[in-house]
């Protein structure tokens, strides 16, 4: 049995934790062994379910090898505690598990998670500005013409360019966008480009769109330094001066300009703990509890890790821009310290850059329901965000022109046409949620065949315009719109009725008509005698 990739969407992390429990079920081998003057069949001592476990995380895409015996340790005393395994006595319940030659065995059955119901988020209806209200003390000149209801007069100039006539037009002024409709359409297409790259139908069940703060993704996007760290407007929410300080000194390690205090053996250990205490202590991680599901959703594009720099740097755009700043100078520290070979090793038994991974990814993600494999994901994800930190804690420059090339085009002069009932202009991109075939069916037909189907009738029923006329249009609208033309007139029979052929008029019968017309004799043959 093989662990597959699981890749983004709901519940990630619940469905890892199920096909962990099966595949260590299928994987861990049972023989007997002996306690005490006793033996006892199909158990395990807890050194081999440590080895067995290690090597099985390890070894497959969704954790790697960067996994630790220590961690694999922790995951099996959440094992013991949700009643996966239980010693040979059939205790269970506690994390008393260690990596030692205590017996333990498998439950008859051993309980998987099921998959909570979410209550739906529901959609947020974004509203941007009715191009239709004139502006406050504007010409009445730059005002559009007010839409009517389209009759077939009107049908038929806006489908006459079809045949060489150019219909009437006029020039819309736009009104200038306030900076809430702004944040908003950058609110709609951030959220629309994330949907689109996790490859997700819906964004309901991984991240709740109505605490996404649109102001939030505006100020992590223009208010940057040259080093693209986010500044903030809130000076009372910057890092104690300390505590960069702290930084600095291990980063550009051993240059430390900032300290000005002579240096000791040990020294680099000291600023080290200093400053893993003071991230330890947030109340919350810097990647926030709201945004866990997406990150965990994320994690599934790994394997394509294009998809997932860009996945990383749209959610990290979202975060609030204090905590967007704390990530981006933490994880750029943490990579300058992994890779600096003059600075002395920070510890005796584990390398630099997985203490690094060990010290911070619980700071960095966690869930506030704490699930049982937040640290193994965490782990994952923040040794990924060390390698690309560059990248991902950048701006999105492809989706920042996208979304600006779009402003500019709603603030642009557009062509409205004559008779048009509706804006030249693009509808505003929206994250969209998926309905069912029924319900996109009734808004089909509703949406579009019923209005056709009373203009095609209004079209029948007119009576002023010629039969020439009438034929044209019909047979316009019949190339434009067979579907709703054939539900009219299904048969060619029908068509027919519209139009009845003239019965020629017979000439009144004249009285002497029916007189027999007078006849000359005609001379008979005669037979010979």
């Amino acid at each position: 049995m093989e662990l597959r990739l699981v890749g983004p969407g709901p519940y990630r992390a619940t469905r890892l934790w199920n096909e962990i429990i099966e595949l260590f079920r299928a994987g861990m081998p049972l023989r007997k062994h002996r306690c005490r003057f006793k033996s006892y069949e199909r158990c395990f001592k807890a050194s081999e379910a440590v080895d067995c476990l290690h090597e099985l995380l390890g070894s497959n895409q969704n954790f790697g090898p960067e996994v630790t015996r220590d961690q694999t340790v922790k995951l099996l005393k959440k094992f013991l505690k949700n009643h996966v395994i239980e010693d040979i006595k059939g205790r269970w319940g506690k994390e008393d598990f260690a990596d030692d030659g205590h017996l333990y065995r498998f439950p008859p059955s051993s309980p998987l998670k099921s998959y909570p119901k979410k209550p739906s988020c529901g959609k947020e209806v974004i509203k941007f500005p009715d191009w239709n209200e004139p502006k406050a003390g504007s010409s009445q000149e730059h005002i559009p013409v007010k839409s009517v209801a389209m009759n077939c007069e009107m049908w038929y100039k806006r489908h006459s360019i079809a045949i060489g006539e150019v219909p009437a037009c006029k020039l819309v002024f736009r009104r200038e966008l306030t900076q809430t409709n702004i944040e908003e359409i950058w609110k709609s297409m951030t959220l629309s480009r994330l949907q689109k790259v996790l490859g997700l139908d819906s964004l309901d069940e991984v991240l709740d769109t109505k605490l996404v703060n649109s102001k939030h993704i505006v100020q992590n996007v223009y208010n940057v330094n040259k080093q693209g760290i986010v500044t903030l407007e809130d000076k009372s929410k910057e890092l104690p001066h300390w505590i960069l300080s702290a930084m600095k000194c291990l980063a550009n390690w051993p240059s430390c300009s900032d300290l000005k205090q002579p240096t000791y053996s040990g020294f680099e250990r000291d600023v080290f703990k200093t400053i893993v205490d003071y991230f330890g202590q947030m109340k919350e991680p810097l990647l926030t509890f709201h945004f866990f599901d997406i990150f965990v959703s994320v994690l599934g594009l790994l394997q394509k890790p294009s998809k997932a720099v860009e996945a990383l740097q749209i959610s990290c755009v979202l975060l609030p821009p204090e905590n967007r700043k704390r990530l981006q100078l933490l994880v750029r520290m943490m990579a300058r310290i992994s890779l600096n070979q003059d600075l002395p090793p920070l510890s005796e038994s584990v390398r630099t850059r997985t203490l690094m991974v060990q010290a911070f990814s619980r700071c960095i993600l966690c869930s506030k329901d704490e699930i049982d494999l937040d640290e193994l994901l965490a782990a994952k994800l923040v040794s990924f965000l060390m390698d690309n930190y560059q990248e991902i804690l950048s701006v999105p420059s492809a989706l920042k022109s996208s979304i600006e090339d779009h402003v500019v085009h709603l603030q642009r002069v557009q062509i409205k046409y004559a008779g048009a009932d509706s804006d030249a202009t693009l509808p505003p991109p929206s994250f969209c949620h998926q309905i069912t075939t029924g319900e996109f069916e009734y808004q089909r037909a509703t949406g579009s065949q019923e209005p056709l189907a009373a203009l095609l009738e209004e079209i029948v029923m007119n009576k002023e315009i010629s039969v020439k006329d009438k034929k044209k249009k019909l047979k316009q609208f019949q190339k434009s719109y067979p579907e709703v033309y054939r539900v009219r007139f299904p048969s060619p029979e029908t068509e027919a009725m519209l139009f009845p052929e003239k019965t020629k008029q017979k000439p009144p019968i004249l009285m002497w008509a029916l007189k027999k017309p007078f006849q000359p004799f005609h001379r008979t043959r005669s037979f010979r005698m």
